[in-house]
């Protein structure tokens, strides 16, 4: 499996898990969190491993769609990177200016 796609659905999977399914949400924990095979995920819950499949490809789907409609993950990037440029300018134009640091620390820590 590809590591870049490993990691997108992850996080993909961390902003929109809650309007998923209680099936799709397992199902794709299971194969993309714990690196479990179609295979051991049609066992543990008695399906064929094609069912796995069809449901995990059609989850990847809708939380792509939900991606493209909210921007919650890729907002998220954006906001991740413009706090690190504006951290990293105040560090070298006031580099004594504690509060401005401590305040860009705290939005920091907020978004994650």
């Amino acid at each position: 499996m590809e590591l870049n796609k490993t990691n997108r659905m992850n996080a993909l999977f961390e902003f929109y898990s809650t309007l998923l399914t209680e099936k799709q949400m397992n199902y794709m924990e299971l194969y993309y969190a714990d690196d479990f095979s179609l295979g051991e995920i049609a066992e543990e819950y008695d399906v064929s491993r094609q069912a796995v499949y069809d449901n995990i490809r059609r989850t990847e789907k809708i939380l792509e769609d939900y991606e493209r409609k909210l921007h919650l993950y890729s907002n998220y990037v954006v906001r991740g990177e413009l706090l690190d440029h504006i951290k990293h300018h105040v560090s070298q134009t006031y580099p004594d200016d504690q509060t401005i640091i401590k305040a860009l620390d705290a939005i920091q820590e907020i978004e994650e």
